[in-house]
């Protein structure tokens, strides 16, 4: 621990690691050394394993496990017993917030989320609220089920817990599309056509988020990710006032410590953001996720500051599809990807950091054993950097 910081600053990072049994992940993302780069997985708990979905075949449904705490317990901690992963991550959907306001979320088999109700026009945007959380409450009752689950005989956690949300643009995608989309032209419309109604859509959004996130950090997540995954696909310029200004609305709510006292970390992951890396690096948060046409190297010249100078810990970014490469290929990625991020910080304080995962979600036709590989890669070649 830094000796340099603050009284306050001093218990806070003494409430956020003792009761860890491996704080490795939360180390990283507070830019403090570690003894080997700390690794998850997006979409860890998910359709690649054969246990995830015979418990979903018991569920019935995707909503059926989502909105089931048990059953969400249950997957989000099968990762955790196949592979040596560094943290967890709650299982559910980011759209689990424009369901709650009414849209009426189904997963049809094959299809992907769906929305009976789009938001389509002015009478459907003035109709929008922040949703009373209590419509939430299987999901705040799931963090608290999974961080039961995750702690150990002598009271430690195995790992943390992440929760996490949509950003209000990603979200704000699929409630005018009513589904996914391959050109976002309902969505891009109104941005264009009325881009008033469009930012009443995302300042609620916004709201909503932060006190989703918040909630979920006063059952237990001791970290929280907002997913812009459909950032990328706006125009410059459009980008920072209809998707980079409403993440930063919701930072600025946001808790920046849980119940006990113990800072929790933010990350902000922006699919296809890497045009505007630097700009990203402005936002009030300790983590960026990056997708893996970004250059780790340059993004930590960038972001990643030096020892004891302010910085963002950085998380990804092998590209998910290397997976599906013999695991001798896996590892010379691996090994790649460690060294476009160079040098591990190490000794006293902050420096730069480094959170292994991928670049974006893990395909459901990954073979497990191939992410096995990946882990122990990860782990192994990290631990010798740092000899």
């Amino acid at each position: 621990m830094n000796t340099d910081l603050d009284p306050i600053a001093s218990r806070a990072l003494e409430a956020t690691f003792q009761d860890m049994e491996n704080p490795h992940f939360l180390r990283a993302c507070l830019r403090l050394p570690t003894p080997y780069t700390p690794l998850w997985l997006m979409r860890q708990a998910g359709r690649y394993l054969p246990e995830y979905r015979s418990t979903r075949e018991k569920a019935g449904s995707f909503m059926g496990l989502a909105t089931n705490p048990d059953y969400a317990t249950e997957v989000t901690l099968q990762p955790l017993d196949r592979y040596p992963l560094d943290a967890a991550i709650l299982f559910s959907d980011i759209l689990t917030v424009p369901d709650a306001m009414g849209l009426g979320l189904t997963f049809a088999q094959g299809e992907g989320p769906r929305f009976s109700k789009r938001v389509a026009d002015e009478d459907a945007v003035n109709r929008l609220a922040v949703p009373d959380m209590d419509k939430l409450r299987y999901v705040f009752d799931a963090v608290r089920s999974i961080r039961k689950a995750l702690t150990c005989p002598g009271g430690k956690a195995r790992v943390p817990l992440i929760g996490f949300s949509g950003s209000p643009w990603t979200l704000a995608c699929y409630m005018v599309e009513g589904a996914g989309s391959d050109d976002y032209r309902l969505v891009k419309t109104m941005m264009y056509a009325r881009p008033d109604l469009m930012h009443r859509i995302l300042s609620i959004n916004a709201d909503a988020v932060a006190a989703y996130l918040n909630a979920q950090i006063d059952a237990g997540a001791q970290a929280v990710m907002v997913f812009d995954s459909w950032g990328g696909v706006l125009a410059d310029g459009a980008f920072q006032k209809f998707s980079l200004a409403y993440t930063a609305k919701v930072l600025s709510q946001l808790k920046r410590h849980g119940p006990e006292g113990q800072i929790i970390p933010r990350i902000v992951f922006t699919k296809g953001g890497g045009l505007w890396l630097q700009q990203m690096g402005e936002l009030d948060c300790e983590v960026l996720g990056l997708d893996w046409t970004v250059n780790l190297s340059v993004a930590r010249a960038m972001l990643g500051g030096s020892a004891n100078t302010p910085g963002k810990a950085l998380q990804g970014n092998i590209d998910p599809n290397v997976l599906f490469a013999p695991p001798e290929h896996i590892a010379r990625e691996v090994k790649s990807v460690l060294d476009s991020f160079g040098a591990p910080h190490q000794g006293n304080g902050r420096g730069p950091t480094h959170i292994f995962n991928l670049g974006h979600g893990i395909s459901q036709f990954t073979p497990p054993e191939h992410v096995a590989a990946l882990v122990e890669s990860v782990h192994s070649y990290s631990r010798a950097m740092r000899k």
